[in-house]
């Protein structure tokens, strides 16, 4: 009998934590950045731990599982939970979006993370979630995009680009921005930049400077002309579908941990972008700072001047420089 009983603890203490496994939210998630990246390792530390045993977080790196720029459309058909994704992402299914795209929209970091995280920008949330059936949790700065070459040639002005093969993600948004720049915009993996560089297909690629450092851009590079076109951030996404499976304390809990990982890169990308000049001109780059007058009046013109500004939801751009 009393060996029954033990045995019959034991079946049941197995059937408890077999069932409690079953019942784990399991989230998949895909980014593009390496696992060694300081970008993943928070995203491990501040998200995935800060879910607590509820949850199942299995993120894959390095554009492992799903290619840059196919995450969208992977959340969509149910293949992937979660993404950090690009604004540019959803332009064709969310038209509104192309204003968040626009380089130069804002003046600095502050400006960026008070337009962000206040209610201007409600509209877009809700028109993505309606739209392309996912969920923005957060925006974490990854840096402020400057342009990177493999020329010595100075560049003040956007004349100073013309032939400049300068890779961008793919997708036409991005490209704009290449084309805005007066660079000749050609579409690269990022991924695959490095040896694109080394062997001179591209001319030069514009990311923030944690990213040229991590992916050791300055090795094949000489020079970065800080234009500062974009002050980047990424949109941290969960499917709408998954979402909505949830009940209200357990979407608390998840937006609770996108919000941890977001203050963390933040604080961390800006302490790197304040170190980060002096480490790329002790590797022998030049380091300076354009006419990032004549840049931003010339980018915005080619914007006010294409389509992508008939998409803009009216005001909304006023709202923005007001805040």
């Amino acid at each position: 009998m009393k060996r029954t009983a033990i045995r019959a603890a034991v079946l049941a203490t197995t059937v408890l934590a077999a069932a409690a496994y079953a019942q784990k939210i399991e989230l998949v998630y895909s980014d593009t950045v390496p696992e060694n990246d300081v970008r993943s390792q928070l995203l491990k530390k501040e998200f995935g731990e800060c879910l607590g045993a509820e949850f199942d977080f299995k993120p894959y790196f390095g554009a492992t599982l799903f290619k840059q720029g196919t995450e969208l459309t992977a959340m969509q058909r149910g293949n992937l939970d979660m993404g950090n994704l690009a604004i540019f992402d959803f332009y064709n299914q969310v038209p509104s979006t192309t204003l968040m795209g626009t380089a130069y929209l804002y003046r600095d970091y502050a400006h960026a993370r008070k337009v962000m995280d206040g209610d201007v920008l409600k509209p877009i949330w809700d028109d993505i979630e309606a739209k392309a059936k996912v969920k923005v949790l957060a925006n974490p700065y990854i840096g402020t995009r400057h342009v990177n070459v493999r020329t010595e040639k100075p560049i003040m002005t956007p004349a100073d680009m013309a032939g400049i093969k300068l890779r961008m993600p793919g997708g036409e948004g991005w490209q704009f921005v290449g084309k805005a720049l007066g660079a000749n915009p050609t579409p690269l993996a990022f991924t695959e930049v490095y040896t694109a560089l080394q062997t001179g297909a591209i001319d030069g690629q514009d990311n923030p400077l944690p990213a040229d450092k991590s992916m050791k851009f300055y090795e094949v590079t000489k020079q970065i002309v800080l234009t500062g076109h974009l002050i980047a951030a990424n949109q941290f996404t969960i499917s709408a579908k998954k979402w909505n499976s949830m009940n209200a304390a357990q979407q608390g809990k998840v937006k609770q941990c996108a919000m941890n990982f977001q203050g963390a890169l933040d604080q961390v990308t800006l302490k790197q972008e304040s170190e980060l000049v002096d480490f790329f001109k002790q590797a022998g780059l030049k380091v300076y700072e354009p006419n990032k007058k004549a840049f931003r009046e010339h980018v915005l013109n080619e914007y006010k001047n294409s389509k992508y500004s008939e998409q803009w939801p009216a005001g909304l751009l006023d709202k923005i420089s007001a805040q």
